[in-house]
């Protein structure tokens, strides 16, 4: 009898002992996705967009992807029928901005160079969408 009564505490404490890890251990995980969601807001800088060929006031952006297009649903919107509905796109990944074509009718250049490929953006540089000009400011973390 005093046999089974151990075996019986013996379980029980193993089965809290695994109770216990799986607790702190789902606490942890979600902890550490909390606190990524937390970086990955933070480091995205503010990136300026500031139309060349038009009259358009500067628009700053701090989302980590930018659609420039046509479309009035896009997050930049241009009024030039060049412009593709949906252009091009800003993403920020890898701790840079990169530009890429998203098959657009008459191509997206960055500085005079047609982009077939995403492409890493700097401040200061120019992109072409059709016929409109846009410069891009990129601000210091």
């Amino acid at each position: 009898m005093s046999g089974i009564v151990v075996l019986i505490i013996r379980l029980l404490v193993a089965i809290t002992l695994y109770a216990f890890l799986a607790t702190v251990l789902y606490i942890l995980w979600q902890d550490l996705q909390m606190h990524s969601e937390l970086v990955k807001a933070a480091q995205v800088p503010f990136l300026t967009i500031t139309p060349i060929t038009d009259d358009n006031n500067p628009v700053e952006f701090n989302v980590p992807e930018i659609v420039i297009g046509r479309d009035p649903l896009c997050n930049y919107s241009v009024t030039d029928e060049t412009v593709s509905s949906r252009h091009g796109r800003l993403s920020y990944h890898h701790n840079q901005w990169w530009l890429e074509d998203l098959n657009s009718t008459n191509g997206t250049f960055l500085n005079d160079d047609r982009v077939f490929t995403p492409t890493v953006v700097i401040s200061g540089d120019e992109i072409r969408c059709g016929q409109a000009i846009l410069k891009i400011l990129i601000a210091p973390k």
